[in-house]
């Protein structure tokens, strides 16, 4: 009997070795060399402190500031463990709302939320990523139309030409990936550090 287990207890330690260790340290090891920045979490700094990541979104309330796509993640409530609350931008509980077409609360969220950013520019259509979340709640970039439509309202807020503020989200954008992938973006963070140097 001990005959046969022998060699699967063996096979199991050699296996749990080589893909639970040394995979991971090597693939590590490797993205370190490779993409540094990237492999510590493409963090961003300002005055040499980390103000955030370029992979994760943060939120932003600031009329003087770009503000993000809407995020669904939540965290427990403090009062009552049963239950959510809503927590932007939670990268420890990275989800959608699982909210449908069909649900009510879904369909009054996005109307207020229309309204609201009609009042600020009423001249313009509303992008759908300034009133939609994406599926992990996480997504640190707009889509170009979605930061020149916030343009009029920083440009006030900030005492500012709003041709300075557009100039700034034209050279913000990021294209396509090898100009096929994905979709042109601007990155949030980056976008309002930009313009904290530019405006101040």
């Amino acid at each position: 009997m001990l005959r046969e287990i022998r060699p699967a207890i063996v096979l199991l330690l050699v296996l749990t070795a080589i893909t639970g260790l040394a995979y991971p340290l090597a693939m590590t090891a490797i993205a370190g060399a490779i993409f540094p920045a990237q492999a510590q979490g493409s963090l961003i700094e300002k005055d040499g402190k980390v103000v955030g990541s370029a992979l994760i979104g943060q939120e932003f309330k600031d009329d003087t500031y770009f503000h993000g796509r809407p995020s669904a993640t939540v965290a427990p409530d403090p009062n009552d463990s049963t239950k959510t609350v809503p927590a932007p931008y939670n990268a420890a509980n990275s989800g959608g709302s699982n909210l449908g077409p069909t649900s009510k609360a879904l369909a009054d969220r996005l109307k207020e939320d229309v309204d609201k950013l009609k009042g600020e520019n009423p001249n313009a259509a509303v992008p759908v990523d300034l009133v939609t979340t994406s599926a992990s709640g996480l997504d640190p970039d707009i889509s170009p139309d979605a930061a020149q439509f916030q343009v009029p309202r920083i440009a006030k807020a900030r005492n500012v030409p709003e041709d300075q503020v557009k100039q700034l989200v034209a050279s913000n954008i990021q294209g396509r990936l090898l100009g096929l992938i994905g979709e042109p973006r601007v990155n949030v963070l980056a976008l309002n550090l930009a313009l904290d140097r530019a405006t101040k």
